[in-house]
């Protein structure tokens, strides 16, 4: 049937496939916008060398023969990733052809934002062996630090990063005698989705056998929400002061690994947050941060920043155990040889407390020899010098600092500040300020410590101790970003107290009962939870091959589950000879030795 109605035409639709030069044109308006200098004659290794020449003559002010450049350039380009990165980040020296010394600097080390920053596309590089093209280069003072490759919305990111790693291991390629050696950063985006991750050598820049490409890095903003589109993504990594900061800042070269590695965003925030505060000089914070998600690198970064701010007089980074001491000593060496020496007792960090040397500026120490140092009793053996007063005790030695700006950076900082030592420090260190990070802080829902003002008792929290949160990456946003595993939960439903018991099939046994007289017949909910573990360890635990960790409400239900456990077992082995008990063991130093002593020291 036809009708003489004709339907309006719609509006001509956008169309669904968006050009890969399209998604380049549009990129490269919104750097304008972002106010990079758009370099459409630089096109080739001849006119980039071109125009680093001019601005390393104009940074350095200095006129170079043809020679010399050339020579610079020769000794520049090399096919060592973290060698090129150093170089970049340092003041190095040249020798000029009549013999006088040249000491350079690639771009402004002291202040990144002052630096030129410049867009290109479609730069081609040939050599004797490869002739690619490069979509987007980001230059800093003529050198190229950041590379851009964008793909339509219908191909993966991945396939970019692929790109990118055939690039670099083709023989001869642009990135190793060119000065695409110093780039820095990738970044991928399909213009909805987009990622970076560092420029590494060949062992640190590959797929691993899951074909996964670590590490890759997604940003966030500081409610660490994602910012996946490449708009966005300028807007907030790109500002020119900002890509400054990322790389000057929060890219950390490993030098025992030889490796570049870029701060996730919330590490980045974390930062900041502590840098801002001492800067501003506004009391005290705390960083809740999940366990796993690189707390140490985070505080690494922290110190290290303070180290160069003349504000500060020390910095010192505290842990609540010996091992805990080596081992961060040990992380933070690894990120820089050499940044941190070790304190072998309490003297010999007392003698770096009061040394003007600045390797002593970053100190990391133990809550116990802290709390020794300013103890005042403790430190001096009785018959000593210092006990007959011919020598002065530790803290008298420390006196001195009573008036400095010293920051203290406590790891796990509900551990070792939950003692009389937060008040001790507090006390003897007035214009210090305090930093705790923890991946499980106290809330009032969770405390279980008194504290006592007055007349008025409260339960103490963190935020007590350290007076606000300054920024948080939860066990949620590290579970989201795949940062951690996710938890993989079995539910197990037990019969409710009012429902009547049933019947037990024929030539089967009963249920267990509670033991204890009084009970209902039904198994007691803590028994319930023993049996159903019983019941799924082996195959949880592919036949006990892995270990497993029950966590309970508090200490005395793990004492009573303990006993479960022992006599639940003891039961299974008197009917089953076959039955292999689990083997439930404590550390020795650790906090089940305490609860559960062996039998020799219960009747010692």
């Amino acid at each position: 049937m036809s009708t003489p109605f004709t339907y309006p035409r719609a509006p001509q639709a956008q169309p669904l496939h968006v050009k890969e030069r399209d998604i380049e044109s549009a990129f490269i308006e919104k750097l304008r916008g972002l106010k990079y200098t758009e370099r459409p004659d630089i096109h080739d290794r001849a006119t980039l060398e071109a125009n680093f020449r001019q601005k390393f003559e104009a940074l350095n002010r200095v006129r170079l023969t043809d020679g010399e450049f050339k020579r610079l350039l020769e000794e520049l380009t090399l096919p060592d990733v973290f060698t090129a990165a150093r170089i970049l980040r340092e003041k190095n020296d040249f020798t000029r052809d009549d013999g006088t010394p040249l000491t350079y600097t690639l771009v402004n080390i002291k202040d990144w934002c002052k630096n030129d920053f410049e867009v290109v596309q479609q730069l081609r590089i040939n050599t004797d062996y490869s002739h690619h093209r490069y979509d987007v280069l980001l230059l800093i003072n003529g050198v190229p630090v950041v590379q851009i490759e964008l793909k339509t919305l219908s191909v993966n990111p991945r396939r970019a990063m692929e790109q990118i790693v055939e690039y670099k291991n083709d023989p001869g390629n642009g990135y190793t005698r060119t000065l695409l050696c110093f780039v820095q950063l990738f970044i991928v985006s399909n213009r909805t989705d987009t990622v970076y991750f560092a420029n590494n050598n060949a062992r640190h820049f590959a797929f691993n056998a899951d074909e996964r490409f670590l590490p890759v890095y997604r940003f966030a903003d500081r409610d660490n929400k994602p910012v996946s589109h490449l708009d966005d993504f300028a807007d907030r990594f790109l500002q020119k002061c900002e890509l400054g900061r990322m790389i000057s800042r929060y890219m950390v070269l490993i030098q025992s690994e030889q490796k570049l590695l870029m701060m996730r965003p919330y590490q980045i925030y974390a930062v900041q947050a502590i840098v801002d505060c001492i800067e501003q000089n506004c009391g005290n914070g705390y960083i809740w941060h999940t366990t796993g998600s690189g707390k140490t690198l985070t505080s690494f970064k922290a110190s290290t920043l303070l180290k160069e701010n003349d504000q500060i007089d020390k910095c010192l980074f505290v842990v609540d155990r010996k091992d805990l001491d080596r081992q961060t000593r040990e992380e933070f060496n690894k990120f820089q040889e050499g940044c941190v020496e070790e304190n072998t007792n309490t003297a010999a960090l007392v003698r770096r407390l009061l040394s003007d040397d600045k390797a002593d500026k970053v100190i990391v120490t133990t809550i116990q020899k802290l709390g020794l140092a300013l103890s005042g009793s403790a430190d001096v053996p009785v018959g000593s010098r210092a006990h007959r007063g011919a020598y002065p005790s530790y803290r008298e030695r420390l006196a001195p600092l009573a008036t400095k700006r010293i920051v203290f950076i406590f790891d796990e900082c509900h551990r070792s500040q939950f003692g009389d030592n937060h008040q001790a420090i507090k006390e003897f260190f007035p214009r210090a300020q305090l930093f705790g990070f923890t991946g499980t802080p106290i809330f009032d829902a969770n405390a279980s410590r008194q504290q006592i003002t007055g007349d008025q008792a409260s339960l103490r929290t963190t935020e007590d101790l350290f007076q606000r949160e300054l920024h948080a990456y939860t066990i949620t946003h590290a579970i989201e970003d795949k940062n951690v595993l996710r938890f993989h939960v079995d539910y197990s439903l037990g019969a409710s107290p009012g429902a009547p018991a049933s019947s037990p099939a024929e030539g089967k046994k009963p249920a267990r009962t509670s033991a204890l007289p009084g009970t209902s017949a039904l198994p007691t909910p803590k028994r319930a939870v023993v049996e159903a573990i019983l019941a799924k360890h082996d195959t949880a635990t592919h036949s006990r091959c892995f270990n497993a960790l029950f966590a309970t409400a508090s200490i005395n239900e793990a004492i009573e589950y303990h006993g479960l456990f022992q006599s639940i077992q003891a039961e299974r082995q008197a009917e089953d000879s076959a039955f292999v008990p689990l083997r439930i063991e404590t550390h020795k130093n650790g906090l089940m030795q305490q609860l559960f002593p062996s039998p020799a020291e219960a009747g010692a």
